[in-house]
């Protein structure tokens, strides 16, 4: 349809509010189970299910009048693909559903009462600009070229999308047997040590060489207090009452924090606590400092998840890399020189695409959700 582009425009930000996910939230180490703080009844996804709003339950035809504009009488055909009744245009249900469709799949009724709303207004406008012979302009001419560029570019992705979600079966069970370490999860018991022991303020007229001295002894005081703590938690003491301890050694008033850190994967770890998942059942690590502190860690158990367990996450990585591998293919297989004497020396090499206004079309369904906060390793 010729006006597609500019409803394409117009709907750019009621597309995006639509098919935008929220960031997505740091992965910390867990504590407890979410699900046992919250109250029994509907979960949030019912919730939101039964906020959004119903469309209109009808018998109303494929070919019923959904949309009916009176007064505009539309002698071009190529202006929109709807019939004429007199002096009026009309729009039916399959050429409206047609039309949401391509925008995007699946549209919401809110969004689709945006579009009825707004695609009269855009029909009219258009039907105007035509008998002016806009249309026919050079300026114009050159922007609808431009657009489809956007949008087979646009088109190209989504193609690209729907190929690389075609995963194989066998790709998945080999991608698990080559990168289990990755599916590992584990049970740690952890013991924190600040840093620094708590200090009194300084006295007045103290000298900075004093304050310093004073920081330093603190900080050497708790590094030998952790090498202290894991000697004995090594021995076999109670993780428990060691953390205790080492907060008392701190001076430190507020209660200890829990030694059970939960179950967890190998990317829930920072890098400078990575040591600790080498661990064997039963072993307890060195003390591992960096600048929050010192952690001394034990490994409780160590299992590998099911492959039943990590198949869909396993098919977001491949996916994700075989739509990688693709648009590479595609962006590699040329190179391009500006000419700078025209464009300036910020034009060298390769520059970024510029930004699409044309919003993306979603996939219909359930989008695939990152499933933690480092993703694993690159197929082989």
């Amino acid at each position: 349809m010729r006006f597609f582009c500019f409803l394409c425009l117009l709907l750019t930000s009621v597309a995006f509010a639509q098919t935008a996910h929220p960031a997505a939230q740091q992965n910390n180490p867990p504590q407890k189970n979410p699900a046992a703080s919250q109250p029994a009844g509907k979960d949030d996804d019912e919730e939101q299910k039964e906020a959004q709003p119903k469309p209109a339950q009808s018998n109303i035809s494929p070919d019923a009048a959904v949309i009916t504009i009176k007064g505009m009488c539309n002698d071009d055909a190529a202006t929109a693909s709807a019939s004429k009744t007199g002096c009026q245009t009309v729009v039916t249900r399959a050429e409206f559903e047609k039309l949401a469709d391509a925008i995007q799949p699946n549209m919401p009724p809110t969004v689709r009462q945006r579009l009825a709303a707004a695609y009269p207004r855009l029909l009219l406008m258009a039907h105007e600009a035509q008998k002016r012979g806009i249309d026919k302009e050079p300026h114009f001419q050159q922007m609808m070229q431009f657009v489809r560029i956007q949008l087979l570019n646009q088109e190209l992705n989504r193609n690209l999308q729907e190929q690389a979600a075609k995963v194989p079966e066998k790709d998945v069970a080999d991608y698990y047997k080559d990168n289990s370490e990755a599916y590992e999860q584990a049970t740690l018991v952890r013991i924190f040590i600040p840093k620094r022991k708590q200090i009194e303020a300084p006295k007045e007229g103290a000298k900075p060489d004093d304050l310093k001295a004073q920081e330093q002894a603190a900080d050497d005081a708790m590094t030998k207090e952790a090498e202290a703590l894991r000697a004995r938690a090594a021995a076999g003491e109670d993780f428990d009452k060691l953390q205790k301890e080492a907060f008392e050694a701190a001076a430190i008033k507020s209660a200890a924090p829990s030694v059970n850190i939960g179950k967890m994967r190998r990317t829930n770890l920072p890098a400078s606590q990575a040591a600790a998942y080498q661990l064997k059942t039963g072993e307890v690590s060195q003390v591992i400092s960096d600048p929050s502190g010192h952690y001394i860690f034990k490994m409780v158990s160590k299992e590998v998840l099911p492959l039943e367990q990590v198949k869909d996450e396993i098919h977001t990585t491949l996916q994700n890399q075989r739509f990688k591998d693709a648009l590479q293919g595609i962006q590699q297989s040329t190179t391009t020189e500006l000419n700078e004497a025209y464009f300036g020396n910020a034009a060298s090499g390769n520059p970024s695409p510029a930004p699409v206004a044309v919003p993306s079309r979603p996939k219909s369904g359930a989008a695939s959700k990152d499933p933690s906060k480092t993703p694993p390793p690159e197929p082989k």
